[in-house]
């Protein structure tokens, strides 16, 4: 492994092979069908997915250290993006947990009741990106655990370091054998996961081509899978925007934070032309502002990508945006003074139209585009012309108006005035090419069980 920060090697990991994920799986599979774990009451697996979460947080300084040296990540993220939030999934799902109804009884159309239960779906092969990683595992891992199910791991090769962290925690907080298994591999392993005969779900998140490899092979034996995948999310910035310090800062903390690497990031603002020259002015002010260097240092706001290829995937964004005849407003290259590492600095383009490769695809980096609009019907249009549909926002003074906003556009997740593109109690995914399926709150927890209906006799 090693640093995207001072690219020096950081760790050093054996690479799962086939047989260590067919281990794996009949590990999952014996603890599924003859182990205590989808028996037990689900108030006791609420209590152990609880303890889950605060064996992380207990050790929570660990885990940040670890994501940022593997991610590149600013220190002040990875404690709130990664460890916050992730063990906040932790304590949400333990509290659905103590009040879900498992087992409903409703009269049938037969004369007769009908129990409707809801059963664990069985083993599950959880496979999760580089970019936030304990978060997304976390995501999975909650629902997942409190149904009933057993899980295989597969954290991306990236950013397997901090797994070996979470597998003590999970120990700590009591699982039994054989529930949580983590095969940090490559390619080759999670291919052979999805694959696996043994394995009855599979819960992606990561580019929309993976998920589309990834649904297919799973269509192909009928096997349940829930993708998140990829995001070009639009900020809709209404007329009366209030363009004062906080809301520039949302704004952009959006589309920059970890580095632009976050599937729900709003890189595409949307300005009304009476202000667009305003809006290009603020938001340029305070990207350029922006603290660029190293993760480990607390004044850091922007870190370096996740390695050399991703790099250059960035750079040819920003060569095609000129070409295309955007306007650089600030950023587009690379950081003086940092020699080493993958840097790229926080970029905004302007007289961006929709149609251009840098509206249109998911850049992954620091890279923020404003595009102008003429009215309210005109904005939902465009943030609507996309091929994805993850999240977005609407920044307003008037909030009624931003809610019948936000309603219009065609995206899983709408803030009004809020970059967050997700609350961990209610549905996350996405429309159209941004994934199947939902993950947080208790749909979330539906993705990972089987409906199951007794139909019992009249009288």
């Amino acid at each position: 492994m090693f640093s995207p920060a001072t690219e020096e090697p950081i760790g050093r990991v054996p690479s799962a092979s086939i047989a260590d994920v067919d281990a794996a799986v009949a590990a999952a599979r014996a603890a599924f069908d003859t182990g205590p774990w989808p028996a037990l009451d689900p108030a006791e697996r609420a209590q152990i997915v609880g303890r889950l979460g605060k064996a992380i947080r207990a050790r929570a300084e660990e885990f940040a250290d670890l994501i940022s040296a593997e991610v590149g990540s600013p220190r002040a993220w990875s404690t709130l993006g990664q460890v916050g939030i992730a063990t906040a999934v932790f304590a949400t799902y333990s509290g659905i947990g103590r009040s879900h109804e498992w087992e409903t009884t409703r009269k049938g159309g037969f004369g007769g009741p009908v129990r409707v239960r809801q059963v664990p779906v069985g083993v599950v092969g959880a496979i999760v990106p580089w970019n936030a990683p304990l978060f997304v595992a976390a995501l999975k891992l909650a629902p997942a655990l409190l149904a009933g199910c057993t899980v295989v791991l597969k954290p991306a090769p990236q950013t397997p370091l901090h797994t070996y962290l979470l597998a003590e925690a999970a120990e700590a907080a009591g699982l039994p054998p054989g529930v949580l298994s983590i095969v940090p591999g490559e390619a080759a392993a999670s291919e052979h996961l999805v694959r696996h005969p043994g394995v009855d779900k599979i819960s992606f998140t990561g580019s929309t081509a993976i998920g589309r490899h990834i649904g297919e092979l799973c269509a192909r034996d009928l096997r349940r899978c829930t993708l998140e995948l990829g995001g070009k999310s639009a900020a809709i910035l209404l007329p009366d925007v209030d363009l004062g310090t906080s809301t520039v800062e949302a704004i952009v903390g959006g589309a920059m934070s970890n580095g632009g690497q976050i599937c729900v990031s709003q890189t595409r603002v949307l300005a009304p032309r009476e202000r667009y020259d305003e809006v290009v002015d603020a938001l340029g002010a305070r990207i350029g502002a922006l603290t660029v260097g190293d993760p480990r240092d607390p004044a850091t706001e922007v870190g370096p990508l996740i390695s050399s290829q991703a790099r250059e995937r960035v750079e040819g964004y920003l060569s095609s945006a000129e070409a295309d005849g955007a306007r650089l407003v600030t950023g587009g290259g690379r950081p003086k003074g940092l020699d080493r590492g993958w840097y790229v600095e926080p970029t905004l383009f302007a007289d961006v139209d929709n149609g251009m490769r840098v509206a249109r695809e998911e850049i992954f980096g620091p890279v923020m585009v404003v595009i102008g609009y003429d009215g309210v019907d005109d904005a939902v249009r465009i943030a609507n012309d996309s091929d994805y549909g993850l999240a977005g926002a609407v920044w307003t003074t008037d909030i009624a108006a931003g809610e019948a906003v936000a309603g219009r556009i065609r995206a899983g997740g709408v803030g009004v005035n809020s970059s967050a593109g997700m609350d961990l109690g209610s549905p996350f995914g996405g429309f159209k090419q941004s994934g199947i399926g939902r993950e947080g709150g208790p749909e979330g927890l539906a993705a990972y069980t089987e409906y199951q209906s007794i139909i019992l006799p009249a009288g």
